[in-house]
Order: structure tokens, then C-alpha cells, then sequence
């Protein structure tokens, strides 16, 4: 008997990208991919895996907390890997509710379903289940901005300065507390920013990408001097499959890709790839259609991931610099618009 794994979120982005890589690593395992098919899920980001034997793919909520007990007894689930989350800071801006139903409500009946379906008493395991671990995947958002210098470590104090961000520390308190007060085998994993193939175009890269093959203009926030640090989503599903399997209970880990870059130097290096990949009529740059606009209500400055920890400790490493995966990812874009 395959043993089950519940995957949250499955549809979106980041996992939409790991769910292929693990159903083709772990033919042990019957991966349950559960998702709300929200305007961020797609299914067919996920056509590789419906001839998949181990593959399940079930629409539903994790808020129901009803439906997320059945899932449980149902197939019996022996893990959890949890990307399901609210994650666009605009949205959360302009709608903050769903961000706290999804990330906090959603979360915690995860964590319940959990806890009822492996565990008889706080610090008791059923018998057969003490190997069961609930991996929940953030944000470094949670630690606030940085200025210039420095890094965020898994020791550095949360800050977190948006309605998006606020959510997730949320989260990531809650399965603290199951671990420390339950006993639960958790595990957390706080990430920079990704960038990659099947992103939804409201993010910055495939926002640009589009519009740059549109002809439209190209907003960039402010001055466009805002860092951030880019992990390629590759990368990133490796760095939680790892911790999912080798990750010390009850820890944290900071996943980054050791590649800064300001939002003005991504978007100029984008349309330096579409000159080279997909000229414009009459030899004009994509860079002239660069558009500042007015910089975003609570816009940290910086984000910048120590992943000491991870490479040290679990022997991870990147195998994508920003230079490579950019242009893995502009690629992908162009053949797949």
C-alpha cells in the first residue's frame, strides 16, 4: 500500500512545479493534491501527472475543516506538505480577509485534521503514525524589510508589515505551537522570492514578460529600487523535499538563492532577453516602455536570505544562478503565451 502524502495547494505556482517533480521521485507514495482552484490554481500546469498512477488530485478547501477530516480518514494521510496560501501583498492590500480566512483558518484545520488523525494525547503518537510530519511552507516576508546590509536568519524577530505577511507569521506561529504544545512533527521552511515556469502573471517576471510582448507599458513601483533575493522554483521544491525527509523536527529553515537583484535590474534584464529572443517591429528596445508608477502602500525595502542553515546542516545547494534561470524561465513564457 502507497503511503499518502497531502499536498496543499498543488495547483498554484510553486505547487504546481514541485508536485510533478515528487510524484516522479516517490512512486512509493500516493500524493493527494488538494486545491480550491482559486484565480491562482491551474490544472493544467499539472498535465504531467494525470497518467500518473500515484497521482490524485482532490478541489477543495482547506478551510472546510469538515471536508479536510474526511480527506484524512479517507486516504489516510501520513504527511502533509502545505503551499495552499493567499501570497499576492496587492490582494492582501486591497482584501485582507481571504488572506486570514486561507492562511490562518486554513492552516489551523490542517493542523487539527493532523493532529486527530496521528496523535492520541499531546506527545503521544498512534501506533504506526510516529513517523508522520507536517511540512508548512512561508515566506521571508514574515521577517520585515531589510535596510542595505544583512541577512535574515531562522533567528531573526518577526516583523511583518503587510496583511499578507501578518497571515503567514500567523501560520507559521500555529505550527510552532503544535510542535511545542502537541508534539507534532513539523517542520517550516521560510522562502525568498521565487521565479520560474507557471507563475501566475500577476507576479512581477511573467507580469513584465506579458506585457513586454504586448507592447504595454511596464510598471515598476517607485524607482524600481527595491531588492529582493530570486530562487528558482526548482531549486526551491528540492530544498523542501529535502527538509520534508531529512529536516530536524520542529525547526526552521531559510531556503534562498543567493542571487539580489533590484526590481529595475530584473525588468531590464527580461527585455534584454526579449530583444535577443523576439525582437520588436522597427528595431525599437523593450526597456522604452519601462513606466514608473506610484510605489505600493507598505513596500519593504529588502529581503535577503541567509540559507547557511540548509546548505550546512541538510547538504542543499542550488543548482540555478539568476542568470541561468531567467533565462530558463523567459524561454518558457515565450513558449508557452
Amino acid at each position: 500500500m502507497l503511503k499518502a502524502i497531502m499536498i496543499t495547494g498543488g495547483a498554484g505556482f510553486i505547487g504546481s512545479n514541485f508536485v510533478p517533480y515528487f510524484c516522479a521521485k516517490y512512486p512509493e507514495y500516493q500524493i493527494i493534491n488538494v486545491d480550491k482552484l482559486t484565480y491562482a490554481g491551474n490544472l493544467d500546469n499539472l498535465r504531467e501527472c494525470e497518467n500518473m498512477p500515484n497521482y490524485i488530485f482532490v478541489e477543495a478547501d482547506i478551510c472546510n475543516a469538515e471536508k479536510m477530516d474526511e480527506l484524512f480518514a479517507k486516504h489516510d494521510i501520513r504527511g502533509v506538505i502545505h503551499f495552499a496560501a493567499e501570497s499576492h501583498v496587492d490582494n492582501s492590500i486591497k482584501g485582507p480577509r481571504a488572506f486570514i480566512n486561507t492562511n490562518i483558518i486554513g492552516t489551523f484545520n490542517l493542523l487539527e485534521a493532523a493532529r486527530k488523525h496521528w496523535m492520541e494525547a499531546p506527545n503521544k503518537f498512534k501506533s504506526g503514525y510516529e513517523n508522520c510530519r507536517f511540512h508548512h511552507i512561508s515566506t521571508d516576508e514574515v521577517y520585515g524589510a531589510l535596510g542595505a546590509e544583512g541577512f535574515f536568519r531562522e533567528t531573526t524577530p518577526y516583523a511583518p508589515n503587510s496583511p499578507y505577511s501578518a497571515s503567514k507569521a500567523s501560520s507559521d506561529f500555529l505550527v510552532r505551537a503544535y510542535h511545542h504544545t502537541f508534539g507534532m512533527n513539523v517542520t517550516t521552511s521560510n522562502c525568498s522570492n521565487n521565479y520560474g515556469p507557471k507563475q501566475h502573471h500577476e507576479k512581477l517576471i511573467p507580469h513584465i514578460i506579458a506585457n513586454a510582448l504586448a507592447e504595454e507599458p511596464l510598471p515598476i513601483y517607485g524607482k524600481g529600487e527595491n531588492v529582493r533575493d530570486w530562487l528558482y522554483v526548482l531549486d526551491h521544491c528540492k530544498a523542501i523535499d529535502l527538509i520534508f525527509h531529512t529536516g530536524k523536527a520542529g525547526e526552521t529553515y531559510n531556503v534562498g538563492g543567493n542571487n539580489e537583484r533590484s526590481n529595475i535590474v530584473i525588468v531590464k534584464k527580461i527585455c534584454a532577453l526579449l530583444d535577443e529572443r523576439r525582437p520588436r517591429a522597427g528595431g525599437k528596445k523593450y526597456a522604452e516602455l519601462i513606466t514608473f508608477v506610484a510605489d505600493r502602500a507598505g513596500h519593504d525595502f529588502r529581503y535577503a536570505i541567509d540559507a547557511s542553515k540548509l546548505i550546512n546542516e541538510l547538504g542543499w545547494h542550488p543548482d540555478e544562478n539568476f542568470e541561468t534561470g531567467i533565462i530558463k524561465t523567459v524561454d518558457w513564457y515565450l513558449q508557452h503565451k
